[in-house]
């Protein structure tokens, strides 16, 4: 088991704002929140990320992200969330312990900065797509 900052704030060795607890999953505002309310849920379980956590535990997970989106949301009077994780340090984890930020949403305009769209050519979207399903054979 690794030994992240996220395991020792479910071992309350590591002080954190600890808005619910269940026997499976913990949730905790985030220590550098990009907005007020910003809420990250963890397994007590430790799992990498999505690529190794088991069905189990990411259900449990996924449970209360759907719980705590809601209250996230009321909480700080916010009209959205945006749930994110972000998975292996190439898409940005840096605490490689699997989680889910839910970040209360405003106004859309809160996050296009980190969304750049871009048009495939037919060509490519054909064969991105043929990659991907030959990945699930």
């Amino acid at each position: 088991m690794e030994d992240t900052i996220f395991m020792k704030i479910i071992r309350r060795e590591v002080p954190a704002h600890i808005v619910y607890e269940d026997d499976e999953t913990i949730a905790f505002l985030d220590a550098k929140p990009n907005v007020p309310g910003h809420t990250l849920v963890v397994p007590k379980k430790y799992a990498r990320n999505i690529f190794d956590v088991d069905e189990t535990t990411l259900n449990a997970v996924i449970r209360t992200v759907r719980m705590i989106a809601p209250a996230v949301r009321d909480g700080v009077g916010a009209h959205g969330v945006h749930i994110n994780s972000n998975h292996e340090a190439a898409a940005g984890q840096i605490v490689f312990h699997l989680h889910f930020h839910i970040i209360p949403r405003h106004d859309q305009s809160e996050f296009e900065f980190c969304w750049p769209k871009r048009e495939y050519p037919r060509d490519e979207f054909v064969a991105v797509a043929e990659k991907i399903r030959a990945q699930l054979i």
